[in-house]
């Protein structure tokens, strides 16, 4: 087998959450208790990071990941989905997985896999798995694909648990309230092992308290630690300057309203780790230091350091384009400030979504002063570009359709002026689709 091959057999001879939906999903730990048997528990050979949330967990997974690879650790990085490629899900110190294990790993295991009825995700990570172990890291950090309690990452017991927040998302699996996918979320408290929550409502603060209660974890609220006491927004590329109280200042690379929220819960994460002896030593008042040095190269290079792709990212100027993963109502609270907040003459946006989300909810959201450039990803839960246009209409959002989002991003350069501002996304798909046209 190929590579591409290879991939190709994960992707479409596997059950697959990302292009079935949820014909594709299969949750319990039975499948990856099995497979992760067959292979020696890799799992337990290295140190682990468990990050999961309905927004955030992305930015929050690298950045943590860039903090101990300049600190000198050699770190695993699982996360999802890809947007180019498949080896992007599993790194070590920004490194994509090398094609010929992944080509080994799905040849040696085909058998077992296909036995056992194994899914894309539950075979992705054990490869992730597997792999860190074969290259001796000392530390991976591991992205949750969809809820907690039975994500098929969950068979891990971590340093530290990271739950960066909750809202509705993946609805018809996870629970149609914030209390019901908060108890599918806190499903990755584990015993004795602390857990950070990075932001919580009130209504499910008690569940997350009475979860860490059962498995006496300590609990630890980000945003009431508030180790951040301002952040400034950069001019030029719309990162933070962030102020803290015991870690002096620094320069945050990644852009969007939301990267504060994420900052705190990086912040007490990195506390809770540097009292078991990473990083540096505390006492019982305050850090003494987190190498200052360190830290700062860590959170002004995320994207260098771990080949983080597609949080408010720019693309180009003139006129500026900028595409972002952000799908689901809250992500899109945070999206709309960020693009009517750019100075600009005209605003595009290049839009699409897949059939799970609430299209009602992130629509209502959008800037009705924009031109749009309604689109479909190349996927099968790709909503028809002609129904996001008729959803859109509802909200008096005008524009055209487009097959494809290299079309539709093609039209809206044409359209646009130099000092207008072109937007892409909706989707990880959209933004997916969009970057590999680029290429």
């Amino acid at each position: 087998m190929t590579y591409e091959d290879t991939c190709e057999y994960l992707f479409t001879q596997t059950a697959n959450y990302e292009s079935q939906g949820q014909t594709g999903y299969k949750p319990g730990l039975e499948n990856m208790q099995c497979i992760d048997e067959h292979y020696g528990k890799p799992h337990q050979d290295f140190k682990t990071i468990h990050v999961a949330g309905t927004n955030g967990k992305g930015s929050v997974s690298h950045t943590l990941s860039a903090v101990l690879q300049v600190a000198g650790y050699k770190v695993g990085l699982y996360t999802s989905p890809h947007l180019l490629d498949f080896s992007e899900r599993i790194r070590i110190n920004g490194q994509p997985i090398a094609e010929q294990y992944v080509i080994d790993f799905v040849e040696q295991g085909k058998e077992l896999f296909e036995q056992v009825g194994a899914t894309f995700f539950e075979i992705a990570t054990e490869m992730a798995f597997k792999y860190f172990s074969d290259n001796n890291v000392d530390i991976a950090v591991i992205e949750v694909g969809l809820g907690g309690r039975l994500d098929s990452t969950n068979i891990i017991n971590p340093l530290v648990s990271v739950i960066t927040n909750v809202s509705l998302d993946h609805t018809q699996l996870l629970g149609a309230s914030v209390e019901q996918i908060a108890m599918e979320k806190g499903g990755i408290i584990k015993d004795a092992t602390p857990v950070i929550i990075g932001e919580a409502q009130p209504e499910i603060r008690p569940i997350f308290d009475a979860l860490a209660q059962q498995s006496d974890a300590s609990i630890i609220y980000a945003e009431d630690e508030d180790e951040i006491v301002t952040a400034e927004q950069i001019p030029d590329n719309g990162g933070f300057y962030y102020m803290t109280k015991h870690l002096g200042d620094l320069k945050g690379e990644l852009a969007g309203a939301c990267q504060p929220k994420n900052a705190r819960t990086i912040l007490a994460t990195l506390h809770e780790l540097s009292k078991m002896g990473y990083l540096c030593q505390v006492n019982d008042k305050e850090i003494q230091s987190v190498v200052q040095k360190e830290l700062s190269e860590a959170f002004l290079n995320v994207t260098a350091i771990t080949g983080l792709k597609g949080r408010w990212q720019t693309v180009r100027t003139n006129p500026l384009v900028i595409c972002d993963i952000g799908h689901n109502v809250a992500a899109w609270e945070q999206l709309v400030q960020q693009i009517n907040a750019v100075n600009c003459q005209k605003k595009h946006i290049v839009f699409g979504m897949v059939d799970d989300k609430d299209i009602y909810g992130v629509m209502s959201l959008l800037p009705k002063d924009a031109i749009y450039y309604f689109t479909k990803p190349s996927t099968k839960r790709a909503l028809p570009e002609q129904s996001v246009m008729v959803f859109g209409q509802q909200f008096g959002l005008a524009g055209e359709c487009y097959p494809t989002v290299a079309e539709a991003f093609s039209a809206a350069l044409i359209a646009a002026e130099p000092d207008d501002f072109i937007f892409v996304g909706g989707s990880n798909y959209v933004v997916a689709d969009f970057l590999k046209s680029r290429d």
